[in-house]
């Protein structure tokens, strides 16, 4: 007999698939406002931290608008609508950054070649949160996914806007899962992955597409070596 390992959801995973399913079914509607963290978190019955990480999901994959200080609202840009989630089913961490290098270092090059003078404002803003929470694991993760996220739509290319979206749901909770093993292990680990991604900002700054795209491919590698290591030794 065949058998399949069950995968046990996490409770914002529960979470974020009910909600996801009331966008896609029209009980929630674009650009409505959604109840507060607290409410929401109360309407479920689970935690605030349980609540704040399935709408971070959410955002990162394209479904909702988190305004700070402003609500979170369903957003006006849906994203593609398939059987599942695209990177859903990546069976491991090597084969989820396998998929990065492939769609992230064609958004490096493309992004240097068409990103406005307001995508660099954007991703000097995501940098320095980078630099400024360097102790704090939460802020410092979502912002390395949202400058991944930031050069995509750099690119100004609707469908990699949308695959790299979608992506970066996987990625967050990669970070999540492996920070421990490498990432956040020590203060100087985080100071050179900042330095890495501000190599990656200067090439696109001065519009040079092929050193973005061979720095972007050498971070990527780099953090596929490091936590190939470090799971071996789990």
């Amino acid at each position: 007999m065949n058998y399949e390992k069950v995968k046990v959801q996490k409770s914002h995973e529960i979470v974020l698939e009910h909600i996801k399913r009331q966008i896609i079914s029209g009980q929630l509607t674009v650009g409505q406002k959604l109840p507060s963290v607290v409410d929401f978190a109360e309407l479920f019955g689970v935690g605030r931290s349980t609540m704040r990480e399935a709408l971070s999901a959410l955002k990162a994959m394209g479904w909702l608008n988190i305004q700070h200080g402003g609500g979170t609202y369903v957003s006006t840009s849906l994203p593609l609508q398939t059987d599942d989630d695209l990177f859903q089913k990546a069976e491991s961490i090597q084969e989820l950054l396998q998929i990065r290098i492939i769609l992230e270092t064609g958004s490096a090059g493309l992004a240097a070649k068409n990103r406005s003078s307001e995508d660099l404002i954007q991703l000097q803003a995501i940098l320095e949160q980078m630099q400024i929470n360097i102790s704090d694991e939460v802020i410092s993760e979502q912002a390395d996914v949202d400058f991944h996220v930031m050069i995509a739509k750099a690119t100004h290319n609707s469908l990699i806007i949308q695959l790299m979206e979608s992506l970066s749901s996987r990625i967050h909770s990669m970070m999540k899962d492996t920070r421990k093993l490498w990432f956040f292990s020590e203060q100087q680990s985080s100071l050179r992955l900042i330095e890495e991604h501000q190599v990656i900002y200067r090439y696109i700054l001065e519009q040079n597409d092929t050193l973005a795209v061979e720095q972007m491919r050498q971070h990527i590698e780099k953090v596929e070596r490091r936590l190939t290591k470090a799971l071996t030794l789990t």
